[in-house]
């Protein structure tokens, strides 16, 4: 699904990581760990094209760069990007629209990550790991094959940690591929790869 090789970024002026080379194949997920600073998120940016590299290159089995990045990748950052002043219910509609998402899936996010009692409140009235339920639903509205996720699971509680692990096994058991920055293992088999161990 994605071919890496060569990779080197920097930020200001330093080298976070240099000829960084991995893939990512169909049904897989890959944890990535390393002490804070290595560049995990670095590297989960510049894999959806918001950072350029230094050097070397990023492959996408299903399109050129830019069409597989517009449409084949689901970003959910360490801060969920959601608008607090919006009602949730339509935080969570403007966001499935915009990736494209219908009634149907914008349906099956709500019921599948209990939202439901949720979507009345103000977003900046919700608890985080609320918040991080609503912004994992625009994964689930609009069904995309590659996750890139930093720190999915921070601020839920162990009974989501459990169910967002169940959900993020049956993306991988249709196919899909999930990369993730990571302190704490991922609750389902994962390959690792750790950031700061070639520098």
């Amino acid at each position: 699904m994605i071919s890496v090789s060569g990779l080197t970024v920097s930020r200001g002026e330093r080298t976070l990581f240099r000829d960084l080379s991995f893939s990512l194949a169909s049904g897989e997920a890959l944890a990535l760990t390393g002490a804070n600073g290595a560049g995990k998120t670095s590297l989960l940016r510049t894999l959806a094209g918001f950072i350029r590299p230094d050097a070397g290159t990023v492959a996408f089995a299903a399109a050129d760069p830019a069409g597989a990045r517009a449409n084949h990748i689901h970003w959910l950052g360490h801060l969920d990007g959601l608008k607090g002043a919006r009602r949730a219910r339509d935080e969570l509609a403007f966001q499935a629209a915009w990736l494209g998402a219908g009634a149907d899936g914008i349906a099956a996010a709500v019921d599948v990550l209990a939202l439901e009692p949720l979507l009345d409140l103000e977003v900046r009235k919700l608890s985080a790991g609320q918040r991080r339920r609503l912004a994992f639903a625009r994964l689930i509205a609009t069904p995309r094959p590659i996750w890139l996720l930093d720190e999915p699971f921070a601020p839920l509680d162990a009974r989501w940690r459990a169910a967002l692990g169940l959900l993020m096994q049956a993306h991988l058991d249709k196919g899909g591929g999930i990369i993730a920055a990571v302190h704490d293992p991922l609750p389902l088999p994962a390959r690792g790869l750790d950031i700061g161990a070639g520098r």
